[in-house]
């Protein structure tokens, strides 16, 4: 087993555990998931904002990186993963 980076596969937050209100950040992608002025509908609460962000620096960081390539496959696995799961 190879040794990587300590932010190996983690340029996005878990996707399944957040807090409302707050930034979910990665290392280079960010979120939130703003209730502050909700509205209810006939499905419950529904969330009035989204908001994603880049670090930029650390994207550039990421790029100059030598395991770049399987490190983004890898978080974009965890990524379509964790979307899949709030799917089903």
């Amino acid at each position: 087993m190879s040794e990587h980076k300590p932010c190996y596969g983690t340029m996005f937050h878990d996707a399944l555990h957040y807090t409302k209100n707050k930034e979910m950040k990665g290392k280079v992608f960010s979120f939130e998931l703003d209730t502050t002025g909700f509205e209810l509908d006939t499905m419950g609460l529904r969330i009035s904002d989204r908001l994603v962000n880049a670090d930029i620096s650390e994207w550039d960081d990421c790029l100059a990186c030598p395991e770049f390539d399987h490190c983004y496959k890898l978080c974009l696995a965890k990524l379509t993963l964790e979307a899949a799961i709030t799917r089903g």
